[in-house]
């Protein structure tokens, strides 16, 4: 039976491109001319660490952050802003973690959407991701597409069509 798998993941190495470009265009901004602030990427633990000065310039990092997430056709809904902490001094620290696969809560509701459609499928929750099996084809891309059109709080990706 044919079947395709719901899942919500970020290309590390398009993130870390993005997260490098947006440091270079910091560095090189004037009004960031003679500032300590610093924007580091983890890639074990997929948290994005800004520090600086003030709220201006962290407001400013976050959106060059975004903008080149952006520019690198990655979808920023995977970003999940932190608090603002002071650091040293008066430095301010906001962490960024990346979502990576499908929580609990939005795989629930990618199920239920389904399943109110009234197409001939059937969705099952598979840890992190959501499988999706039909007797046609064609019933799975109206799948693919009523998704496309709701807001889950998370980037969907559509993987694994088989036959």
């Amino acid at each position: 039976m044919p079947s395709f798998d719901i899942v919500s993941k970020v290309d590390a190495q398009t993130l870390d491109n993005a997260v490098n470009n947006a440091k270079k265009e910091i560095l090189n901004r004037y009004d960031f001319n003679g500032s300590k602030s610093t924007i580091d990427l983890d890639k074990k633990t997929n948290v994005i660490t800004i520090v600086t000065e003030d709220d201006m310039r962290l407001k400013a990092i976050e959106g060059s952050i975004i903008s080149r997430m952006m520019k690198q056709n990655l979808d920023p809904k995977s970003l999940d802003f932190g608090d603002e902490q002071a650091a040293s001094g008066n430095m301010i620290r906001k962490e960024i973690s990346i979502k990576e696969g499908l929580d609990k809560e939005a795989a629930k509701k990618v199920v239920a959407k389904i399943k109110a459609s009234g197409l001939k499928v059937q969705p099952a929750i598979m840890d992190d991701q959501v499988r999706v099996t039909a007797k046609k084809i064609d019933d799975l891309q109206a799948v693919i597409s009523l998704c496309r059109g709701e807001d889950f709080g998370q980037p969907l990706q559509y993987i694994n069509m088989r036959n």
